[in-house]
């Protein structure tokens, strides 16, 4: 990781963000639901993180001490600095909902549908959830730690 600019991310975003860590030279902040948006924002403008990587959520069933269970977890990169960076944040069960990045990066929108698809994170912003891996009237989410495996899905009628 680039010395001077993981200094400056550390400095400017870690009063938001709360503490800043390096994971497999990452540089990973957890950040509380509203801080989101506003610093996915500046990685973009301020700081050059030009690509979307990924988004991705943790299932986290059964933590102790009533933490959320689960963790909405997203990945920048900037190829002006060669880095990259890791939002975490997390989300309870009763209402998995976090903001879309769609309004800064539009490769989200995919991305966030697949997320919803496998673990029903709710993205606010992003008008278009439908299923993208599953089949529309899928009943569940296939990756959240307390889905049935032997659950039998409704059949579908096969479509010419």
């Amino acid at each position: 990781m680039s010395a001077p600019l993981f200094d400056r991310l550390a400095a400017e975003l870690v009063p938001a963000a709360g503490p800043a860590a390096v994971s497999h030279g990452v540089l990973v902040l957890q950040l509380a639901r509203a801080e989101l948006l506003p610093t996915a924002q500046r990685l973009k403008t301020e700081f050059g993180f030009d690509i979307f990587l990924d988004v991705t959520a943790i299932d986290w069933l059964g933590r102790e001490g009533g933490a959320p269970r689960f963790e909405v977890v997203h990945h920048f990169y900037s190829t002006a600095h060669k880095l990259r960076v890791r939002l975490k944040t997390r989300v309870p069960e009763a209402e998995p909902v976090v903001d879309s990045l769609v309004a800064f990066y539009g490769s989200a929108a995919f991305m966030e549908r697949e997320c919803h698809d496998m673990y029903g994170i709710r993205f606010r912003g992003n008008a278009d959830l439908r299923p993208i891996l599953l089949y529309e009237g899928f009943k569940g989410h296939p990756l959240r730690k307390d889905y049935p495996k032997q659950q039998e899905q409704p059949l579908v009628p096969y479509r010419n």
